[in-house]
């Protein structure tokens, strides 16, 4: 117990009390979260996606797998 208090809960460490707001927070998630921007880097291996493709075709295809990776990794077909 803190000196001169008689109640347990006036014991605790000023992180708890914060610790408390932050988990009440949490708790209170309605609804749909705003989508913020993210930026992420990404290494694409073309000499994999590109063998046995004639060399003047290989900016084409590799152009549409780049294209078809990020519809992958942002999950739309808006690219």
């Amino acid at each position: 117990l803190a000196q001169g208090t008689s109640k347990p809960s006036e014991a605790r460490t000023p992180h708890s009390s914060q610790l408390q707001v932050a988990m009440a927070k949490v708790v209170k998630k309605s609804g749909r979260k705003g989508q913020e921007p993210v930026t992420r880097d990404y290494t694409i291996h073309l000499h994999k996606l590109l063998q046995k493709i004639q060399f003047k075709k290989r900016a084409g295809r590799a152009i549409r797998e780049i294209r078809k990776f990020a519809a992958r990794a942002m999950t739309t077909k808006d690219i």
